[in-house]
Protein backbone atom coordinates (compact mmCIF):
# COMPACT_ATOMS: atom_id res chain seq x y z
CA UNK A 1 0.00 0.00 0.00
CA UNK A 2 1.13 3.58 -0.52
CA UNK A 3 2.53 5.87 2.14
CA UNK A 4 -0.74 7.62 3.62
CA UNK A 5 1.18 11.45 3.94
CA UNK A 6 -1.17 12.20 1.29
CA UNK A 7 -4.56 11.68 2.57
CA UNK A 8 -6.68 14.94 3.81
CA UNK A 9 -6.75 15.47 7.04
CA UNK A 10 -6.61 18.14 9.72
CA UNK A 11 -3.85 19.09 12.43
CA UNK A 12 -5.06 19.73 15.45
CA UNK A 13 -2.03 20.10 18.06
CA UNK A 14 0.73 22.32 16.70
CA UNK A 15 2.69 24.33 18.22
CA UNK A 16 4.01 27.10 15.77
CA UNK A 17 6.68 27.84 17.94
CA UNK A 18 7.63 23.32 17.26
CA UNK A 19 8.21 24.32 13.68
CA UNK A 20 11.20 26.07 13.60
CA UNK A 21 13.47 24.16 11.30
CA UNK A 22 17.56 24.65 12.09
CA UNK A 23 17.88 26.47 8.69
CA UNK A 24 15.58 28.74 9.28
CA UNK A 25 16.70 29.60 13.37
CA UNK A 26 20.04 30.18 11.57
CA UNK A 27 18.16 32.61 8.84
CA UNK A 28 16.45 34.55 11.61
CA UNK A 29 19.28 34.64 13.62
CA UNK A 30 21.49 36.44 11.53
CA UNK A 31 18.54 38.91 10.29
CA UNK A 32 18.03 39.73 14.07
CA UNK A 33 21.75 39.71 15.11
CA UNK A 34 21.44 36.74 17.58
CA UNK A 35 24.00 34.83 18.22
CA UNK A 36 23.22 30.87 18.50
CA UNK A 37 24.97 28.84 20.49
CA UNK A 38 25.55 25.96 17.39
CA UNK A 39 28.24 25.81 15.00
CA UNK A 40 25.81 25.16 12.35
CA UNK A 41 22.86 23.70 11.12
CA UNK A 42 23.99 20.10 11.52
CA UNK A 43 25.28 21.08 15.48
CA UNK A 44 21.80 22.28 15.74
CA UNK A 45 20.20 19.59 14.96
CA UNK A 46 22.12 16.81 16.96
CA UNK A 47 21.12 18.94 19.91
CA UNK A 48 17.74 17.71 18.96
CA UNK A 49 17.75 14.79 20.77
CA UNK A 50 15.78 14.79 24.22
CA UNK A 51 15.68 12.34 27.23
CA UNK A 52 12.52 13.65 28.46
CA UNK A 53 9.78 16.62 27.87
CA UNK A 54 11.65 19.38 29.92
CA UNK A 55 15.24 18.53 27.82
CA UNK A 56 13.36 19.25 25.25
CA UNK A 57 11.11 22.35 26.41
CA UNK A 58 14.57 23.77 27.42
CA UNK A 59 16.13 23.95 24.03
CA UNK A 60 12.32 24.82 22.77
CA UNK A 61 12.61 28.26 24.55
CA UNK A 62 15.93 29.29 23.99
CA UNK A 63 15.25 28.98 20.35
CA UNK A 64 12.48 31.00 20.66
CA UNK A 65 15.46 34.19 20.91
CA UNK A 66 15.14 34.50 17.26
CA UNK A 67 12.06 35.29 16.57
CA UNK A 68 11.71 38.92 17.17
CA UNK A 69 9.80 41.08 14.35
CA UNK A 70 5.92 40.44 13.16
CA UNK A 71 7.71 39.80 9.79
CA UNK A 72 9.79 36.50 11.47
CA UNK A 73 6.27 34.86 12.88
CA UNK A 74 4.89 35.27 9.64
CA UNK A 75 7.95 33.50 8.25
CA UNK A 76 7.34 30.72 10.54
CA UNK A 77 3.75 30.12 9.80
CA UNK A 78 4.39 30.24 6.15
CA UNK A 79 6.75 27.94 6.40
CA UNK A 80 4.87 25.26 8.40
CA UNK A 81 2.04 25.75 6.43
CA UNK A 82 3.73 25.15 2.88
CA UNK A 83 4.91 21.77 4.53
CA UNK A 84 2.04 20.97 5.75
CA UNK A 85 0.25 21.32 2.29
CA UNK A 86 2.78 19.10 0.73
CA UNK A 87 1.62 16.38 3.58
CA UNK A 88 -2.63 16.35 3.36
CA UNK A 89 -3.46 19.44 5.68
CA UNK A 90 -6.38 20.52 4.63
CA UNK A 91 -7.06 22.61 8.13
CA UNK A 92 -4.78 23.29 10.55
CA UNK A 93 -5.63 24.45 14.44
CA UNK A 94 -2.24 26.32 15.51
CA UNK A 95 -1.26 26.70 18.85
CA UNK A 96 1.06 29.70 20.17
CA UNK A 97 3.24 30.62 23.08
CA UNK A 98 2.66 34.07 24.41
CA UNK A 99 4.14 34.44 27.64
CA UNK A 100 7.44 33.41 25.97
CA UNK A 101 7.29 35.44 23.77
CA UNK A 102 6.35 38.21 26.07
CA UNK A 103 9.15 37.27 28.51
CA UNK A 104 11.56 38.38 25.98
CA UNK A 105 9.83 41.57 25.29
CA UNK A 106 7.96 40.24 22.77
CA UNK A 107 4.88 42.67 22.80
CA UNK A 108 1.65 39.69 22.34
CA UNK A 109 0.31 41.82 19.23
CA UNK A 110 3.72 41.40 17.21
CA UNK A 111 3.43 37.61 17.81
CA UNK A 112 -0.56 37.49 17.00
CA UNK A 113 -0.32 39.95 13.67
CA UNK A 114 2.46 38.78 12.51
CA UNK A 115 1.22 35.02 12.61
CA UNK A 116 -2.46 36.63 11.38
CA UNK A 117 -0.46 37.94 8.27
CA UNK A 118 0.15 34.53 7.34
CA UNK A 119 -3.00 32.36 8.15
CA UNK A 120 -4.99 35.21 6.87
CA UNK A 121 -3.66 34.43 3.23
CA UNK A 122 -3.48 30.50 3.72
CA UNK A 123 -6.19 29.62 2.12
CA UNK A 124 -5.59 31.13 -0.71
CA UNK A 125 -1.85 30.36 -0.53
CA UNK A 126 -1.58 26.78 0.75
CA UNK A 127 -5.67 25.45 0.49
CA UNK A 128 -5.40 25.06 4.49
CA UNK A 129 -7.75 26.41 6.63
CA UNK A 130 -6.51 27.88 10.12
CA UNK A 131 -7.94 28.45 14.01
CA UNK A 132 -5.52 29.98 16.09
CA UNK A 133 -5.27 29.22 19.66
CA UNK A 134 -3.99 30.68 22.23
CA UNK A 135 -2.01 28.53 25.07
CA UNK A 136 -0.86 29.35 28.45
CA UNK A 137 2.61 28.13 30.07
CA UNK A 138 1.22 25.41 32.94
CA UNK A 139 4.52 26.01 34.46
CA UNK A 140 4.08 30.01 34.93
CA UNK A 141 1.04 30.75 37.29
CA UNK A 142 -2.10 31.25 36.91
CA UNK A 143 -2.18 35.19 37.34
CA UNK A 144 0.39 35.09 34.46
CA UNK A 145 -2.30 32.88 32.60
CA UNK A 146 -4.85 35.61 33.32
CA UNK A 147 -2.57 38.82 32.10
CA UNK A 148 -1.48 37.20 29.40
CA UNK A 149 -5.78 36.65 28.61
CA UNK A 150 -6.16 40.15 29.43
CA UNK A 151 -3.38 41.52 27.01
CA UNK A 152 -5.10 39.12 24.26
CA UNK A 153 -8.59 41.03 24.56
CA UNK A 154 -8.15 43.33 21.80
CA UNK A 155 -7.11 40.40 19.11
CA UNK A 156 -10.00 38.06 20.24
CA UNK A 157 -10.98 38.17 16.58
CA UNK A 158 -8.17 36.04 15.60
CA UNK A 159 -8.37 34.03 18.64
CA UNK A 160 -10.62 30.91 18.42
CA UNK A 161 -9.65 28.95 22.08
CA UNK A 162 -7.09 28.48 24.45
CA UNK A 163 -4.92 25.85 25.62
CA UNK A 164 -2.33 24.72 28.41
CA UNK A 165 1.00 23.37 27.46
CA UNK A 166 4.55 23.12 29.17
CA UNK A 167 5.57 21.11 31.58
CA UNK A 168 2.59 19.15 33.32
CA UNK A 169 3.92 17.01 35.83
CA UNK A 170 3.25 18.95 38.93
CA UNK A 171 0.88 21.82 37.63
CA UNK A 172 -2.46 19.86 37.66
CA UNK A 173 -5.24 21.65 35.56
CA UNK A 174 -7.09 23.15 38.24
CA UNK A 175 -4.56 25.34 38.70
CA UNK A 176 -5.93 27.07 35.86
CA UNK A 177 -9.71 27.36 36.70
CA UNK A 178 -10.08 30.79 36.79
CA UNK A 179 -8.85 31.93 33.66
CA UNK A 180 -10.65 28.81 31.75
CA UNK A 181 -13.84 30.26 33.13
CA UNK A 182 -13.00 34.03 31.48
CA UNK A 183 -12.12 31.99 28.60
CA UNK A 184 -14.91 30.39 28.84
CA UNK A 185 -17.06 33.60 29.20
CA UNK A 186 -15.22 35.18 26.10
CA UNK A 187 -16.98 32.47 24.21
CA UNK A 188 -13.30 31.07 23.75
CA UNK A 189 -13.37 26.91 22.61
CA UNK A 190 -10.88 25.06 25.75
CA UNK A 191 -8.47 22.28 25.46
CA UNK A 192 -5.71 21.71 27.53
CA UNK A 193 -2.58 19.02 27.46
CA UNK A 194 -3.33 16.25 29.84
CA UNK A 195 -1.98 12.95 30.40
CA UNK A 196 1.41 13.09 28.40
CA UNK A 197 3.48 12.51 31.35
CA UNK A 198 0.72 13.52 33.67
CA UNK A 199 -1.14 11.22 35.65
CA UNK A 200 -4.72 9.86 34.12
CA UNK A 201 -6.17 12.22 36.41
CA UNK A 202 -5.36 15.20 35.04
CA UNK A 203 -7.28 14.59 31.94
CA UNK A 204 -10.25 14.21 34.19
CA UNK A 205 -9.64 17.19 35.91
CA UNK A 206 -9.21 18.82 32.51
CA UNK A 207 -12.06 17.70 31.15
CA UNK A 208 -14.57 18.33 34.93
CA UNK A 209 -12.44 21.51 36.34
CA UNK A 210 -11.69 23.25 33.10
CA UNK A 211 -14.49 22.46 30.97
CA UNK A 212 -12.16 21.57 28.06
CA UNK A 213 -13.14 19.74 24.69
CA UNK A 214 -10.41 17.98 23.35
CA UNK A 215 -7.76 16.96 25.43
CA UNK A 216 -3.95 16.98 23.94
CA UNK A 217 -2.06 13.76 23.90
CA UNK A 218 -3.98 11.95 26.86
CA UNK A 219 -2.02 8.37 26.29
CA UNK A 220 -2.36 7.41 30.23
CA UNK A 221 -6.25 7.91 29.90
CA UNK A 222 -4.99 3.93 28.66
CA UNK A 223 -4.34 3.48 32.43
CA UNK A 224 -8.03 4.30 33.88
CA UNK A 225 -10.69 2.06 32.35
CA UNK A 226 -13.70 4.02 33.68
CA UNK A 227 -11.59 7.11 31.88
CA UNK A 228 -11.69 5.74 28.79
CA UNK A 229 -15.53 4.94 28.53
CA UNK A 230 -16.29 8.13 29.97
CA UNK A 231 -13.78 9.57 26.84
CA UNK A 232 -15.30 7.31 24.37
CA UNK A 233 -18.92 7.68 25.44
CA UNK A 234 -19.05 11.60 25.15
CA UNK A 235 -16.79 11.57 21.96
CA UNK A 236 -14.18 13.57 23.56
CA UNK A 237 -11.22 13.86 20.69
CA UNK A 238 -7.89 12.93 21.69
CA UNK A 239 -4.82 14.75 19.83
CA UNK A 240 -2.16 12.18 19.88
CA UNK A 241 1.29 12.77 18.60
CA UNK A 242 3.03 9.72 17.69
CA UNK A 243 6.89 10.78 17.09
CA UNK A 244 6.75 13.12 19.93
CA UNK A 245 5.62 10.35 22.37
CA UNK A 246 8.88 8.26 20.94
CA UNK A 247 11.51 11.48 20.94
CA UNK A 248 10.61 12.57 24.68
CA UNK A 249 10.13 8.83 25.84
CA UNK A 250 6.72 8.51 26.78
CA UNK A 251 6.96 5.09 25.18
CA UNK A 252 10.18 3.50 24.30
CA UNK A 253 9.12 2.55 20.55
CA UNK A 254 6.44 3.26 17.59
CA UNK A 255 5.70 -0.20 17.46
CA UNK A 256 4.59 0.09 21.15
CA UNK A 257 2.17 3.06 21.03
CA UNK A 258 -1.03 2.31 22.14
CA UNK A 259 -3.03 4.12 19.35
CA UNK A 260 -4.55 0.77 18.22
CA UNK A 261 -6.21 0.25 21.69
CA UNK A 262 -7.18 3.16 22.38
CA UNK A 263 -9.33 3.33 18.29
CA UNK A 264 -10.36 -0.73 19.73
CA UNK A 265 -11.63 1.21 22.38
CA UNK A 266 -13.84 3.53 20.62
CA UNK A 267 -11.75 6.67 21.68
CA UNK A 268 -12.11 9.68 19.36
CA UNK A 269 -8.44 9.76 18.54
CA UNK A 270 -6.62 12.33 15.72
CA UNK A 271 -2.94 11.95 14.44
CA UNK A 272 -0.58 14.82 14.80
CA UNK A 273 2.77 16.21 14.83
CA UNK A 274 2.56 18.61 18.18
CA UNK A 275 6.56 20.41 17.31
CA UNK A 276 7.80 18.67 14.06
CA UNK A 277 10.89 20.05 13.54
CA UNK A 278 12.08 18.96 16.77
CA UNK A 279 10.22 15.45 16.70
CA UNK A 280 11.27 14.00 13.51
CA UNK A 281 8.64 14.66 10.92
CA UNK A 282 5.58 16.89 9.75
CA UNK A 283 1.84 15.10 10.30
CA UNK A 284 2.08 13.35 7.05
CA UNK A 285 5.33 11.88 7.94
CA UNK A 286 3.24 11.06 11.75
CA UNK A 287 0.95 9.21 9.64
CA UNK A 288 3.63 7.25 7.38
CA UNK A 289 5.39 6.06 10.11
CA UNK A 290 2.53 4.61 12.50
CA UNK A 291 0.94 3.12 9.07
CA UNK A 292 4.40 1.03 9.10
CA UNK A 293 4.91 0.86 12.68
CA UNK A 294 1.43 -0.37 13.61
CA UNK A 295 0.66 -2.07 10.41
CA UNK A 296 -2.84 -0.32 10.02
CA UNK A 297 -5.04 -0.28 7.97
CA UNK A 298 -6.30 1.95 4.58
CA UNK A 299 -9.39 1.89 6.57
CA UNK A 300 -8.53 2.75 9.97
CA UNK A 301 -6.00 5.60 8.83
CA UNK A 302 -9.10 6.78 6.70
CA UNK A 303 -10.61 7.11 9.93
CA UNK A 304 -8.38 9.07 11.53
CA UNK A 305 -8.25 11.26 8.90
CA UNK A 306 -12.12 11.51 9.52
CA UNK A 307 -12.03 11.85 13.06
CA UNK A 308 -9.20 14.92 12.62
CA UNK A 309 -12.33 16.93 10.73
CA UNK A 310 -15.16 15.66 12.89
CA UNK A 311 -13.09 17.01 16.18
CA UNK A 312 -12.09 20.41 14.43
CA UNK A 313 -13.47 23.68 15.68
CA UNK A 314 -15.53 24.24 12.39
CA UNK A 315 -19.31 24.10 13.78
CA UNK A 316 -19.10 28.18 12.38
CA UNK A 317 -18.72 26.29 9.35
CA UNK A 318 -20.32 22.88 9.06
CA UNK A 319 -20.38 22.99 4.96
CA UNK A 320 -16.60 23.32 4.82
CA UNK A 321 -16.41 20.43 7.32
CA UNK A 322 -18.54 18.33 5.12
CA UNK A 323 -16.35 19.36 2.03
CA UNK A 324 -13.05 17.99 3.87
CA UNK A 325 -15.17 15.09 4.82
CA UNK A 326 -16.08 14.04 1.56
CA UNK A 327 -12.45 14.38 0.67
CA UNK A 328 -11.55 12.00 2.81
CA UNK A 329 -13.70 9.44 1.53
CA UNK A 330 -12.85 10.08 -2.14
CA UNK A 331 -9.35 9.84 -0.96
CA UNK A 332 -7.82 7.34 -3.23
CA UNK A 333 -3.83 5.62 -1.67
CA UNK A 334 -3.16 4.09 -4.85
CA UNK A 335 -3.51 7.02 -6.33
CA UNK A 336 -0.28 8.53 -4.96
Amino acid sequence: MPLPSGLPKAELHLHIEGTLEPELAFALAARNGVTLPYADTDALREAYRFSDLQSFLDLYYNLMAVLRTAEDFTELADAYLERAAAQGVRHAEIFFDPQAHIARGIPIGVVIEGLGASLDRAEERYGISTRLILCFLRDESAESALATLEAAKPYLHRITGVGLDSAEVGHPPAKFREVYEEAARLGLRRVAHAGEEGPAAYVREALDVLGVERIDHGLRCMEDPSLVDRLARERIPLTVCPFSNVRLRVIDTLAEHPLPAMMSAGLLVTVNSDDPAYFGGYVGDNFDGIRDALGLTEDQLRELARNSFEASFLEDDEARRARYLAEVEAYRFDAE
